[in-house]
């Protein structure tokens, strides 16, 4: 569960990887989440993962 936004959900995709011969095969993105440690409602901090498109839109409190 480490890779999954904690503000929006966001999570993993998956999808074919396309050669010049145009054979295909499974893979997979992740997401660009980083550790950050965020202030709660109630004063409390807490350390979670956020991806970064949540970080410049100013979504979380950063501590």
């Amino acid at each position: 569960m480490s890779r999954v936004c904690s503000v929006c959900n966001k999570g993993q995709l998956s999808g074919n990887k396309v050669s010049h011969s145009n054979r295909k095969y499974r893979r997979s993105w992740g997401v660009n989440v980083q550790k950050v440690k965020v202030v709660k409602e109630n004063g409390a901090t807490e350390n979670v993962y956020v991806c970064t498109k949540c970080l410049k839109g100013g979504k979380v409190n950063r501590a």
